[in-house]
């Protein structure tokens, strides 16, 4: 029965061609769309679980109080590490403290840059490192390093690279004591391609003992039997017992599962994150599948007619509805089965775009066993449900007035199918609305004014070897005409590595903290990034004075109260300190938010991390830059000339959120894509329908116009109360998903005008080829008798 069944199933597909093509390519297209959706969500999911210890590992994080907000941060001082494993140890198996940046690696005199980590010995067993060779615990030898695979192969080749020497940085040579493997994209750690004992930072006790200086990230990994709710309320005053901050730090325990997900606070709560995305993508593959459904659905409810007989006969000849039911069903989990199998094609070829526009290394999982059930099922109930309405509408019909021909659809046979189209483009056109305010959010935020000029700026790392001789490294780079200015800072522009919350000023309110982002740079920093002075004046080097000066930008100003700040005594670590000038506000973090309060200090000791340039723009980038590149190999022939543009550095902070608009535009155009299949097929069956209603028509004088016009309208309708409810719906989510951005662009009315003029042109567009190819053809030919 079952042989028969897919039989004659597959005589229908051969013989309704255009329809069967329509039905399994719409399918196959939405099958694709959510497998891939699906491979995404897998991935985002799946993010950190490669260490064994993923449910019981968590970073320390901190809330302060700071005026009438809590923030929150991660950055530590090293003593934390050593009270956690003595006063609290009953409740963590293992401690580990972690710095993270980009380090110089040299082996005969052949530098690379690459991105790694300094860290306590209990990191890399903690995170269940993979070794390939040598073991986790050997970092306890401070002269140690673990090195990447791929590192091992950048620096040694083929050569065996166990115990062989490599100098990182100007200060430190290490012997590679073991090499592990690779991590995964999805993991937090996946750019870092060494691990070095973190005492090498630490000269002797020098930092080992200080509680007030915060740069390291600390990570933990419960004993069994204990919960981080519990350690979190343990451990809650550590960090206030032994600085008695002013902000009053509350430590608590940040889970690894939520690192990826849910990686946004908010006055002290999480409050969620990338989640919001895994769940809009979830939802979206779910919509474009049942789009691909729904065209199914409204296709064999809408050919029924032509069918009508052969239920009739077969009811008559004795066949029962469920087998009716059975055939029917069939039918549809063939078409699913078809469908499925074209999916895979699209997903395999589609898969390097998406993983590049999603910056994800996703694959199909072929020899995943699971993999392969839950595809099964996912096409078995696809078809069922795609083939559910047609099985138990078409099964239903009577014998009697079907074989009489006096079987009628009904006078609201057709509501389901138009119900039907208005979800198709209801969904389609909340998806072009959505993907409108995406990129206009990015554009927003693109067209903010940053305060200072991005245009020929670069940074380059600061090296031992360059800040000794970098006056004369200036000089040489001035004369030779590549540059206009140059000067030193402790961060570059796109970013405030270091922050302050102790300064003290005239009028402050003792109950409200003030924290503030802190750069020290040489005198001629205002000068080379183009910053905007709004009262006073800049640096000098003219001023000895100016060692003991600030600079605030306008959000710092704001924030103190201050309305004539020039000539103000700030009072810092012991020391007083004079405002000289108050710049425009400059987005140095993410251009989403506002600016943070920001100190800028003169800094004669020279404790700096990055030398900006500004090329000259009379002569051409690549001759400016070559020129560069080999001033300074004069000076450090070891250290690669590692340079970044910082316009380029700036348009990183807006991947994501590009990304994200890329992803769903494409998966708004193949919704777009679905709907449209499945109105080319409703024009078609209701050009048919209607063929010998447009002879009648043709013969008695209609025009071309007139004749597409009747076979438009019914269309046109639908898509305008399909608008009429995607507006509302697309305005009330949109509107909600802004508001996670302090620095918004409106939703203006032009958005909705857009997409209106573009779902209504896309309608006229697929349903007038059938309309003009029904009024264009012969009417004798449709009315003659059949």
């Amino acid at each position: 029965m079952i042989k028969n069944y897919l039989k004659i199933a597959w005589r229908n597909l051969i013989h309704n061609r255009v329809s069967s093509m329509i039905n399994i390519g719409g399918l196959a297209v939405g099958m694709a769309v959510a497998m891939l959706i699906g491979l995404w969500v897998w991935d985002e999911l799946a993010f950190d679980k490669y260490h064994q210890n993923y449910g019981g590992i968590a970073q320390v994080m901190e809330n302060q109080q700071l005026g009438d907000d809590i923030g929150t941060q991660g950055s530590k001082p090293m003593p934390l590490a050593n009270e956690l494993r003595t006063k609290y140890g009953e409740n963590f198996k293992y401690v580990a403290a972690a710095t993270f940046g980009d380090q110089v690696i040299a082996v005969d005199n052949k530098p690379v840059t690459k991105f790694g980590a300094f860290v306590e010995p209990d990191f890399p067993v903690m995170m269940t490192i993979k070794m390939l060779q040598g073991n986790r615990a050997s970092l306890k030898d401070p002269s140690s390093v673990l090195i990447s695979a791929p590192l091992a192969k950048t620096l040694f080749g083929n050569a065996d690279p166990m115990n062989k020497i490599i100098k990182a940085g100007d200060s430190f040579t290490l012997k590679v004591s073991g090499v592990y493997q690779d991590l995964p994209k999805n993991t937090t750690f996946s750019d870092v391609t060494y691990l070095a004992p973190l005492d090498l930072l630490f000269k002797g006790n020098d930092g080992k003992t200080d509680w007030h200086s915060s740069s390291l990230e600390m990570y933990i990994q419960l004993n069994p039997n204990h919960t981080f709710e519990a350690a979190s309320v343990k451990i809650k005053n550590a960090l206030y017992e032994n600085t008695k901050s002013a902000t009053k730090p509350a430590l608590f325990l940040y889970q690894m599962s939520r690192w990826h997900l849910f990686s946004d606070f908010k006055n002290g709560i999480n409050t969620g994150g990338r989640i919001q995305f895994v769940w809009l993508f979830g939802i979206i593959g779910c919509f474009v599948l049942i789009l691909a459904c729904i065209n199914f659905m409204n296709l064999s409810t809408a050919w029924s007619e032509k069918r009508g007989k052969e239920v009739g006969i077969r009811k008559a000849i004795g066949s029962m509805r469920s087998q009716l039911i059975g055939q029917f069903f069939s039918e549809s989990i063939l078409i699913a089965g078809l469908a499925f199998l074209f999916s895979l094609v699209i997903v395999q070829v589609a898969l390097p775009v998406f993983n590049d526009i999603a910056g994800k290394q996703v694959a199909i999982l072929w020899a995943n066993p699971m993999f392969w059930m839950l595809c099964t099922g996912f096409s078995l109930f696809t078809g069922i449900v795609a083939g559910s309405y047609p099985a138990f509408y078409l099964s239903s019909f009577q014998p009697v007035k079907v074989l009489k021909g006096t079987f009628k659809a009904g006078k609201y046979a057709a509501v389901p199918r138009k119900a039907l189209i208005v979800l198709q483009f209801t969904v389609s056109i909340i998806l072009i609305i959505g993907t409108i305010v995406v990129f206009r959010q990015i554009q927003f935020a693109k067209d903010r004014p940053i305060g200072y000029s991005r245009n020929n700026l670069i940074t380059i790392p600061l090296n031992n070897d360059f800040q000794s001789h970098y006056s004369a490294l200036q000089n040489d780079l001035l004369k030779s005409g590549a540059i206009s200015l140059m000067s030193e800072s402790s961060s570059a522009t796109t970013n405030i590595s270091s922050g302050a919350d102790n300064l003290a000023w005239k009028g402050k309110d003792p109950n409200r903290q003030a924290a503030f982002g802190t750069i020290s740079s040489s005198a001629d920093y205002g000068k080379t990034i183009g910053w905007k002075i709004k009262e006073g004046r800049d640096f000098s080097a003219q001023f000895t004075t100016d060692s003991a000066a600030f600079i605030f930008n306008e959000a710092a100003i704001k924030q103190m109260g201050l309305k004539n700040p020039i000539g103000e005594t700030i009072r810092w670590h012991g020391k007083n300190f004079t405002v000289i000038g108050v710049v425009k506000n400059m987005i140095m973090r993410s251009p989403f938010d506002p600016a943070v309060p920001t100190v800028f200090m003169m800094n004669r000791e020279r404790d700096f991390n990055v030398i900006n340039i500004r090329l000259n723009p009379a002569m051409g980038t690549e001759r400016a830059l070559n020129i560069i590149g080999g001033i300074f190999k004069t000076y450090s022939p070891a250290a690669p000339f590692d340079y970044k543009f910082v316009d380029q550095e700036y348009a990183v902070k807006f991947a994501n959120e590009e990304r994200i608009g890329k992803l769903a535009s494409c998966f708004a155009g193949l919704a777009i894509f679905i709907s449209c299949l499945g109105l080319f097929g409703m024009a078609s069956f209701m050009a048919e329908q209607r063929i010998k209603e447009i002879g009648v028509r043709k013969v008695l004088g209609a025009t071309i116009f007139n004749l597409w016009q009747l076979l438009s309208k019914d269309f046109v309708l639908l898509v305008i109360i399909a608008l009429l409810i995607a507006s509302p719906t697309a305005y009330y989510f949109m509107h909600n998903w802004l508001q996670g951005y302090q620095y918004r662009t409106e939703i203006n009315w032009w958005i909705f005008a857009i997409a209106a003029a573009g779902a209504m042109a896309i309608t006229l567009l697929t349903v007038s080829y059938q309309g003009i190819k029904a009024a264009l053809a012969n009417p004798v030919k449709s009315l003659k008798s059949e």
